[in-house]
């Protein structure tokens, strides 16, 4: 796109005019905190929960060479296409309108990023999420505008409401009772990272979000920053849970700086739920479960309640890990 050549090539003019010294303070860097010397590792995916064909079908693109952007798309794909997951793409829970609402973002290894908002009648949000980051200027498209660039771009019109999410709608209707269960109503949320033959990284994040939230109602799932963050040199971590805490601590971008700053994915989504729960003390009716991978293709996750899991498929095997928690089981 123009706008990126645009910034590439300001970028670049600005960088001419730094001076000698602080270019020389910049190569002086302690190699506790420089990434550029890491050797990227082989092809790797992660995925939040025990997703298992979705990161099978990300780690057949790895395996044959293709780029973790791909992967990830192809790869959260497969529970978009779900009807039986009831939080993720055709077939999610309706907000209390009975309106299925889909949200999701992307991001390539150059930051490059898309994303949709409040989404309907588009089975695939990853796949106009990506649209949006490639053909056109924008990082967000929401509602109606995001809907119709989707139509534009080719894709159908597509009744995500299916006959069991309308039944269980109708009979939630009966109370309007609307009490998040952890680890239950929110938890098939995917987000999905990957590091490819070249050691790039990338990530995706697609959700229909709570059921039977507000109207236009949108979570972290598809908030650069917030739901899903990538930065090539570093690496990348993506949330699922209760999106409203996670947007307040900017919960994937601050796993990623701490990962810069020297913590390991592990340690690093400890702080960042940390931060979360020094913000809520004394609550624990919520759940909230992150996952990273840095440039050596090292991985972690951390949660407030038992319960999270995370799946990981790698040349060493397919491994759904348990990750610990900020509360422990009684």
């Amino acid at each position: 796109m123009q706008r990126r050549k645009f910034l590439k090539n300001s970028t670049a003019a600005t960088a001419g005019l730094i001076s000698a010294p602080l270019l020389a303070a910049q190569n002086n860097i302690s190699p506790a905190l420089s990434t550029n010397e890491i050797t990227p590792i082989k092809p790797i995916v992660i995925c939040t929960w025990d997703f298992f064909n979705a990161s099978s079908k990300a780690w057949d693109v790895l395996k044959d060479g293709g780029s973790s952007l791909d992967a990830v798309t192809e790869g959260v794909m497969v529970e978009e296409n779900d009807v039986d997951n009831q939080t993720v793409g055709v077939g999610g829970r309706p907000d209390r309108d009975g309106n299925v609402t889909l949200d999701s973002c992307i991001m390539d290894k150059d930051g490059n990023c898309g994303a949709v908002l409040a989404m309907q009648n588009i089975a695939n949000p990853i796949l106009v999420a990506r649209k949006v980051m490639e053909e056109t200027p924008h990082v967000m498209l929401a509602g109606k505008g995001a809907e119709q660039f989707a139509y534009e771009m080719g894709f159908k019109k597509t009744n995500l409401l299916t006959e069991k999410s309308k039944q269980e709608w109708m009979e939630w209707k009966k109370t309007s009772q609307y009490k998040p269960i952890i680890n239950i109503e929110n938890h098939d949320t995917i987000g999905m990272l990957a590091i490819d033959a070249n050691g790039d990284i990338s990530g995706a994040c697609t959700t229909s979000g709570m059921g039977y939230k507000m109207a236009g109602r949108v979570g972290d799932s598809p908030i650069i920053g917030a739901g899903l963050f990538v930065d090539n040199e570093v690496g990348g971590a993506t949330a699922t849970g209760v999106g409203e805490e996670v947007v307040r601590t900017v919960g994937s971008f601050l796993i990623v700086e701490l990962m810069r700053q020297g913590k390991s994915p592990q340690e690093a989504c400890k702080e960042g739920v940390e931060r979360i729960m020094a913000k809520n003390k004394g609550r624990d009716d919520f759940q909230i479960g992150f996952i990273a991978i840095n440039k050596a293709g090292e991985t972690g996750g951390y949660c407030i309640h038992p319960g999270f899991t995370y799946r990981s498929y790698s040349e060493e095997g397919h491994v759904n890990t348990p990750v610990n928690s900020f509360y422990k089981k009684d």
